[in-house]
């Protein structure tokens, strides 16, 4: 089963509009595979938009990124990381679809409360940085076979 990295950000949890993005993923069918609210440090903030180095917005990212607490969670089902992402919309708020988190939540790039690994090899990358593999768990659903086609 493929997964995810999602992260609810600042701006999500400060909301207090967290609850409503879990429950638009686990409506979509994704299970949740380890959950946790976590500060984020200054650390693993490099590390995690460390492709952003050098970047005139690099500095906002890490400042807010960790200005407060985050939801992250690992996120598991076919094609996670692409429905996911479709279930967040356009990285831009202002161009996301309604129906969408950022299309229904949010308005600007800067405040678009989710962040959601961009292919299956980053999500792996950015769920080692977040969660050590002992907090990943692997379980059934009782209503996967409703959800999920074998």
């Amino acid at each position: 089963m493929d997964q995810t990295l999602i992260l609810i950000k600042p701006d999500g949890v400060q909301r207090s509009i967290a609850g409503t993005i879990i429950d638009r993923f686990e409506r979509r069918g994704l299970k949740i595979a380890a959950m946790k609210l976590m500060q984020v440090s200054k650390e693993l903030a490099n590390k995690h938009y460390g492709i952003h180095e050098g970047k005139p917005f690099f500095a906002d990212l890490v400042s807010y990124i960790t200005s407060s607490p985050i939801v992250a969670m690992v996120l598991e089902g076919p094609n996670a990381v692409d429905v996911a992402r479709n279930s967040m919309g356009e990285t831009n708020a202002g161009k996301a679809a309604p129906g969408t988190i950022r299309g229904d939540f949010a308005l600007t790039i800067g405040r678009n409360l989710v962040h959601g690994s961009d292919s299956p090899e980053n999500a792996v990358k950015e769920i080692n940085l977040f969660f050590k593999k002992e907090e990943i768990v692997s379980y059934e659903r009782n209503n996967d076979p409703w959800i999920i086609e074998s």
